[in-house]
């Protein structure tokens, strides 16, 4: 499996085409529509969210609820496109204003300055139009299909937020993959520490009144996969690089960590490492799950769980210096959007990226021309391993 996306912030749509979903998995715009309407959500967004309702249209790859085993493309179309037609739009324009229209001065945390270094734009709208973090919705979208595929499988995965401006959320590592979402899905800030909860928005508040961002800590957890999927053999195969990979590749986010993560380095190796048992019902387990689901590349059976950090949004009401490439005189950078926090968002699309490797590996490990030998394919490899 792999996808690519096309689109820009404010232009027509944005597409996605997804290549390598088996035939005969059922798939329905729910499915997709679900995830889209829940990245919008999340308390300190800004007004574009009330602008733009995505919802996805299918058209190709899929018939009557199923899909073909050919490539699968997803439109979701920006019906604020009318308002920037003149601006976005492909056919030439007159140069006079054109000239007029001309974005010179990069916005410092964005890719406004390196974009333009590496394609030669003089005008920076070519570079943020697409560098922005509208092109998510279409990655949601492709990790929505993932999600399907994966709870055809028994498998189940939620993501939520775990520290938002240094306030962290603690939680039970009991609690399944249903309770979690659950209990996510209820809170303004995804979280499932309802005690910190109104401290989180009070800090999105404060940040918004002072003009300033704040960012924080997402964490996915993923549940029923079985053990052994994944590579030791190659490290581009690793399935925990991968997915550092997937997280670290979403707008702003700087840090992945697995288990306990960092916290590992401060440990001696006895508090570090998961003692495996056996038991006839289940196979092999671990004891604990310190490292999030993850030995050597591979699954161990555990639960994954997954944190990423996401800096704050770097465009601010109170702007940061910057250079005007044209006249190369400093100014104070210009305002593009107003979310003052956009972490409850984030963990949307780091669930559904996550979604996306894990569902690749498993193609990649079984047959995968048709979902039905799939799934026989994976349950027989579940009853070999426990009895292994």
């Amino acid at each position: 499996m792999r996808y690519m996306t096309a689109g820009e912030s404010h232009g027509k749509q944005l597409t996605t085409i997804i290549e390598g979903v088996p035939a005969k998995m059922p798939l329905v715009k729910e499915d997709i529509n679900r995830s889209l309407l829940e990245r919008q959500k999340g308390y300190g967004r800004g007004r574009r969210m009330q602008i733009e309702k995505d919802l996805v249209d299918i058209t190709s790859g899929v018939r009557h609820g199923y899909t073909l085993g050919s490539p699968i493309s997803l439109v979701i179309r920006n019906d604020d496109f009318k308002r920037w037609a003149d601006i976005m739009g492909e056919d030439p324009i007159d140069d006079d204003a054109y000239i007029r229209r001309i974005i010179s001065r990069p916005r410092p945390g964005h890719a406004d300055l390196n974009g333009a270094l590496k394609y030669g734009h003089r005008d920076m709208r070519n570079v943020l139009e697409r560098s922005s973090a509208r092109e998510t919705a279409a990655r949601v979208a492709a990790g929505a299909v993932a999600k399907t595929l994966l709870k055809h499988l028994g498998i189940e995965i939620v993501g939520y937020v775990k520290e938002i401006a240094g306030i962290q959320a603690s939680d039970d590592p009991s609690l399944s993959v249903q309770k979690r979402r659950e209990i996510s899905e209820a809170s303004p800030v995804r979280t499932l520490d309802q005690q910190v909860e109104q401290q989180m928005m009070d800090a999105i508040d404060q940040a918004k009144a002072e003009g300033n961002s704040i960012g924080g800590v997402t964490e996915v957890y993923v549940e029923g996969i079985p053990a052994g999927i994944g590579s030791y053999v190659h490290y581009d195969r690793k399935l925990d690089g991968r997915i550092a990979g997937s997280v670290a590749s979403i707008n702003a986010f700087k840090g992945v960590e697995f288990g306990i993560g960092f916290e590992a380095a401060r440990r001696n190796g006895s508090d570090v490492h998961d003692e495996i048992a056996w038991d006839e019902e289940v196979g092999y387990y671990r004891k604990t799950n310190r490292l999030g689901g993850f030995e050597g590349g591979m699954t161990t059976g555990m639960p994954i769980v997954v944190r990423g950090v996401m800096k704050p949004i770097p465009t601010l009401y109170k702007p940061l210096q910057s250079v005007d490439i044209e006249t190369k005189e400093p100014f104070e950078a210009s305002i593009e959007r107003s979310d003052s926090c956009a972490v409850p968002a984030a963990a949307v699309v780091m669930e559904h990226v996550v979604a996306f490797e894990c569902a690749r590996a498993i193609t990649e490990q079984f047959s995968s021309d048709q979902f039905p030998l799939l799934k026989q394919a994976v349950n027989e490899y579940r009853k070999n391993i426990r009895c292994f």
